[in-house]
This record gives C-alpha cells, structure tokens and sequence, in this order.
C-alpha cells in the first residue's frame, strides 16, 4: 500500500477513511485529563462520605475499597468509552477517538479489555507499559488497544474530500439521455467517497470496491453504459449527471419563485409604477 493508506484507516471493504492515528502527545493529554476528572469525582465521593460520617467496620471497608477499585478501574472507563463510542471527556478536549481496528466504533467488548488491561498496564505500572508501548508501536496502540483491536486516532483536522465527480467525456452523451434516478443517501455517499480516495487505496481493493458499487448503481440506471465502460468513469458519470440535473432543477425552482414574487409585488391594474 502507499504511505497514505499505512497512516489512515482502511475498512473491511478497502475505503480509507479520512482520520489518522492520534499522536502520542494527544492520547497522552486526554489520558490525563480523564484521570483529573476520574480524581475529582473520587474526591467528591470522598468529601460526601466524610460529612455523612459513616463509619464502617474492617471487613466492610475492605468491601467497599475493593468495589470502589473494580468501579473506578474498569466499570467506569468501560461504561463512558461503551455510551459515548471511544470519546471520553479527555479524549474529547484532546481531540481524540478510540476506533476499532476497522475504523468503526468500538462496542461493550472492546471498551471491556481495553479497561480490564488498563488494571494492569496503567495503574499496576502508572502507566509506564502503555506509555512504552505507544512510542514503539508505529499506530500509538497500547497493550489494551493490541488486544481489544482498537486505537485512538485524530478527528480534527481531517481533511475532507471537496472534490466533485466531473463527467468524463467519453460518456457524456450516454448520460444526458440516460435515465438516472436518483441514487439512496447511503449510497451516492458511498460512491462519492470512493471516487475521492480511490487513488489512495490499495490495487485490489480499489477494482473490488468500485466493482461492488457499480453493482449497487446500476439498478438506477438505464441503460447501461457502454461495453468496456471503467468502473470508476461509469460512477463519475452517474454522478456528474444527476448533480447537472438536480441544479438545472434548482435553477428552475428559484426562477419560478422569483417570477412569482414579482408578481405579487406589482401593482393593481391601471396605477403607474413609481418612477425612479
């Protein structure tokens, strides 16, 4: 694969997806501010139970000392990273995600062993294993990400495709008296985000992928395009065509509101209009 495709996320179905992986620096900083914030709630615990003066014996203290550790070490981080989809409060000032392996996010199980791990390699060892293992491994991955299947990656700063799909020539008279409906959300996004990248993507999954889509296009279209059409150039086409109709639809739209609103702004029958 190129070295773009090695730095960014590529999905089970070869689409490189527009993040990178988080720097070091960046996973380090959310770490942080999650544990200020983890130590501020167990502070508060700690302040209300103090005024609430209760008072346990040892064998209940040493009950709640060991739920208190199991919650704060692997309930808590297992429930905000589950409910919030890899973005906890310090991965969200920070500007990170924890993703899967796949670029999807991460579910129950994922956040499960990435917090069970954590027991161990983040506060058994302060942290001193995932900080190692982030420098070496060339995605930031820590123990917990290596065995979860996930990773923090950047979401600021993607960079977005703005380019559109421009028809090619060849298939510019096919298109214009095609009939082309109009494509499912999904799917016209799927397509424009291949056609975007796929000078990025690997040989293989490149011919794989716009194969499948036009595949899934097709059906909208009729008729088909000319034998020996590429792949890429037949979804261009589609494309480029029904954005040329939709704006000539706009156009028309706008010009007939426009008409429409000058005439009910004219003036009754018969009385001059003010001269400027």
């Amino acid at each position: 694969m190129s070295s773009d495709v090695d730095q960014g996320i590529v999905t089970g179905e070869g689409v490189l997806l527009e993040t990178r992986p988080a720097g070091f620096a960046s996973r380090l900083l959310g770490a942080l501010l999650d544990l200020v914030v983890l130590g501020a709630l167990v502070l508060v615990v700690v302040v209300v139970l103090g005024n609430a003066q209760v008072v346990l014996d040892g064998q209940t203290a040493r009950i709640v000392g060991i739920v208190s550790v199991v919650v704060v070490t692997v309930v808590l981080p297992t429930t905000v990273e589950t409910l919030t989809r890899g973005r906890s409060l310090g991965k969200l000032v920070a500007g990170v995600r924890v993703v899967r392996d796949d670029g999807g996010p991460v579910l129950f199980r994922h956040a499960f062993v990435r917090a069970l791990t954590g027991v161990v390699e983040l506060w058994m060892t302060v942290g001193c294993v995932a900080v190692i293992c982030s420098v070496v491994h060339p995605r930031g991955k820590r123990v917990g990400d290596i065995l979860a299947g996930t990773y923090g990656v950047r979401v600021r700063g993607a960079r977005t495709v703005t380019e559109r799909a421009q028809m090619p020539p060849e298939l510019a008279g096919w298109a214009t008296h095609a009939d082309v409906a109009r494509l499912p959300d999904g799917l016209a996004l799927a397509v424009r985000q291949f056609l975007g990248r796929a000078t990025r993507l690997h040989a293989a999954s490149r011919v794989d992928l716009g194969t499948r889509l036009v595949a899934q296009v097709r059906p909208f279209v009729s008729p088909d395009p000319p034998a020996g059409t590429h792949p890429e150039a037949f979804l261009a086409a589609v494309l480029a065509e029904r954005r040329r109709r939709e704006t000539l639809v706009e156009q028309e739209r706008v010009a007939r509101e426009q008409a429409e609103g000058a005439l009910l702004h004219r003036l009754p029958h018969g009385v001059p209009e003010p001269q400027a």
